[in-house]
C-alpha cells in the first residue's frame, strides 16, 4: 500500500477531485438535456409550420421519423411517438398562447420526461408553467424518479 493511500492531505483531495469530476458531469449532462430540448423545440415549431402550409398530414411523420432511424441508428428519440410527443409539446405552449423565450428556456431546463408528464396531466399553460418553474412539485401530478 502506497504512503500516499493513507495521508490525510492526499485522501482529502482526493476526496475533492471525486466530487469536482461529478459535479462537472452533472452540468455536462444539463448541458446537453438542455441542448436536447432545444432542438426538440425548434422541430415541433418546424413540423407544426410545415404541416400548416403543405398537405403531408401526419403520415410524413412516419417518413420523418424512418429518414431519422436511418441516419441516426443509436438516437433513441426519433420514433413516430416521440415526434408526435414533441409537436404535442410544441403545441401545448405555442398553440393561441405563445409562450415568451424566458418559458422556453425553463422548459428546457427539466428532462425530457419531466415534460411530457406535465403537458399530460395540466389543463392550462399557466398550470404547466406553475410546475416547470417549481419542479419538486411535480410528486402532485403522480410522478416519481
Amino acid at each position: 500500500m502506497s504512503k500516499l493511500t493513507t495521508n490525510s492531505e492526499y485522501k482529502d483531495w482526493i476526496a475533492s477531485l471525486k466530487e469536482k469530476f461529478r459535479s462537472t458531469q452533472l452540468k455536462a449532462a444539463i448541458k446537453v438535456n438542455s441542448a436536447l430540448l432545444m432542438f426538440y423545440w425548434e422541430l415541433g415549431q418546424e413540423i407544426v409550420e410545415r404541416q400548416k402550409r403543405s398537405s403531408w398530414g401526419d403520415a410524413f411523420l412516419n417518413q420523418l421519423s424512418q429518414d431519422l432511424k436511418v441516419e441516426f441508428p443509436d438516437v433513441k428519440g426519433f420514433s413516430e411517438r416521440n415526434l408526435k410527443y414533441i409537436r404535442q409539446w410544441f403545441y401545448f405552449y405555442s398553440d393561441e398562447n405563445p409562450i415568451g423565450q424566458q418559458a422556453v428556456a425553463q422548459l428546457t431546463q427539466i428532462p425530457w420526461g419531466h415534460n411530457l408528464k406535465i403537458i399530460s396531466k395540466c389543463k392550462t399553460i399557466e398550470e404547466a408553467l406553475y410546475y416547470v418553474s417549481n419542479i419538486q412539485n411535480l410528486r402532485e401530478l403522480g410522478y416519481e424518479r
